[in-house]
């Protein structure tokens, strides 16, 4: 076993055959139900690991090949193959979104990470307004795998955050995502939304999304080591997103 890159909360090693993700932190049982409870009730309806075995604070999934988003999204990659990725990112955050909510009718409410989504003035319409759906709770190229070939994606990971919303709160995430860590690809954004489909909730709408998570990440990060580096971090992060201008 070996430790796999890009994770920042829990352990996670790899043989090339299992995955093996430790959860640690605040809820780490609760997420590791939440993640159990998706890879359950989703398998087939969306690209996922193939859950092995569940036990403790332990998940056990099959490996599944890729090139993870962030890489294909990475300064040396060229901008047809960044736009190809946040198209694939929104066809598949789409097909999440429309799954029906009743798969998951048992997951209980997330704690502190919970986020209160700002209602826009009439409405936004379509999937990405008021209606509830499977909210990802963390989704971006962050977590996807993707066939480099052809930019289809191979799997979506870390459902641990995962719970009935409004999928605002994955759009602007993914949003997020993107204007932090791959500023450069910001100018590709709409190849993300105008693959999901349908109109966007507005810019205010996004940004306070954007920012509520923020502070909710703060708050778990204060909760798992008070005062903490974590914390601050998310705090400055806070702070960041809420001067943006789209």
């Amino acid at each position: 076993m070996r430790q796999l890159p890009h994770g920042y909360t829990n352990r996670t090693v790899g043989d090339g055959s299992v995955v093996v993700k430790e959860y640690a932190g605040p809820d780490a049982r609760d997420r590791q139900r939440r993640e159990h409870l998706v890879l359950d009730r989703l398998a087939g309806a969306v690209p996922l690991p193939q859950l092995v075995a569940a036990g403790g604070l332990r998940l056990t999934t099959g490996f599944v090949g890729g090139a993870h988003g962030q890489d294909l999204l990475a300064p040396e990659e060229s901008p047809a193959r960044a736009a190809a990725v946040l198209a694939a990112c929104g066809r598949t955050l789409r097909e999440i979104h429309t799954l029906d909510p009743a798969r998951l009718s048992d997951l209980p409410p997330l704690p502190d990470t919970a986020v209160t989504v700002p209602q826009a003035p009439g409405g936004t319409g379509g999937t990405a307004g008021g209606h509830t759906v499977p909210v990802h709770g963390d989704y971006g190229p962050n977590n996807l795998l993707l066939d480099p070939a052809d930019h289809t994606v191979t799997a979506v990971f870390d459902w641990e955050f995962a719970h009935l919303g409004s999928a605002v709160e994955d759009l602007a995430w993914c949003e997020w995502i993107v204007r932090t860590h791959h500023p450069d690809r910001t100018p590709l954004l709409g190849e993300f939304f105008g693959a999901y489909g349908g109109p966007a909730p507005g810019w205010p709408t996004r940004r306070a999304v954007m920012v509520a998570r923020c502070r909710a990440l703060e708050a778990f990060c204060t909760r798992w080591e008070p005062g903490g580096e974590g914390a601050r971090q998310w705090a400055r992060r806070a702070a960041a997103t809420a001067a943006w201008r789209e």
